[in-house]
């Protein structure tokens, strides 16, 4: 997988919300699924310590730049979870 890099935006999200580097990197290395967004962009989603995770990330030659974190407890629209909990 190639290296991890953070956009502004998505490290004062990460603080915000209490995400941490290594709950991004195991959503993107281990995604529940993953699905196309808007200018070139992608969601990863991942159901990890007890909340759901939506990973925005763009896919750049060399590295994949994390544009925002989102966290629910609820899964996000369409998503269905069956015994997930870790």
């Amino acid at each position: 997988m190639k290296p991890i890099k953070y956009d502004r935006h998505a490290r004062r999200r990460m603080k915000e919300r209490e995400v941490t580097e290594e709950e991004v990197g195991i959503t993107m290395n281990e995604p529940e699924y993953i699905e196309p967004s808007i200018k070139e962009r992608k969601n990863a989603y991942k159901f990890i310590n007890y909340r759901f995770l939506r990973v925005t990330f763009k896919e750049e030659y060399d590295h994949l730049l994390i544009i925002t974190v989102t966290v629910r407890k609820k899964p996000f629209k369409g998503e269905t979870y069956e015994n997930r909990i870790q």
